[in-house]
């Protein structure tokens, strides 16, 4: 099998960012991603988050698909933690997610960041890039028409340039 080495930083919320990741949970929540992860032949490098949100650095196996990893993640996680907590409370994440790649070097960086999610948020010292969760499912985010494209955004230069728009 070639060498390969490759990171990503993941993020997503929970639907509707309902604070749903309190202390007693916090811990499964965390450990129920990172086995998923290890399960899928990927390395959980650091879990960590809010209550309205999670972020996982991962060493991905280059045989898997970010997307798939991702499914699989969520899906087990909310799976698990609606038979935990019973059918009242069901645990859902948000249909979105952001994804970002990183290099070996910006490893430890990432890692410190992820570990230490509630002492940033408290502190105000967030990065904007990493905390992204905006999204078409995302409340507030304005709609977008999904037949629009770049080709019929107005101001776009092709337009202004006779494109076919439609």
């Amino acid at each position: 099998m070639p060498f390969s080495e490759m990171f990503v930083h993941l993020v997503w919320a929970t639907w509707d960012r309902a604070p749903w990741i309190n202390a007693q949970i916090e811990s499964q929540v965390w450990a129920l991603l990172g086995a998923k992860c290890q399960e899928l032949r990927c390395k959980p490098l650091a879990v960590g988050g809010m209550p309205d949100h999670v972020h996982v650095l991962v060493g991905l196996d280059p045989s898997l698909a970010v997307a798939e990893l991702v499914r699989q993640m969520k899906g087990a996680s909310s799976y698990a933690m609606t038979h935990r907590l019973g059918p009242a409370r069901p645990f859902r994440w948000q249909r979105s997610y952001s994804v970002f790649s990183l290099r070996k070097a910006e490893v430890p960086t990432v890692v410190q960041y992820v570990t230490s999610q509630k002492q940033r948020h408290a502190a105000g010292r967030l990065s904007e890039l990493m905390e992204r969760l905006d999204s078409p499912d995302s409340p507030g985010r304005p709609k977008v028409p999904a037949r629009t494209t770049l080709l019929q955004t107005p101001g776009h230069p092709r337009n202004e340039q006779g494109a076919r728009t439609g």
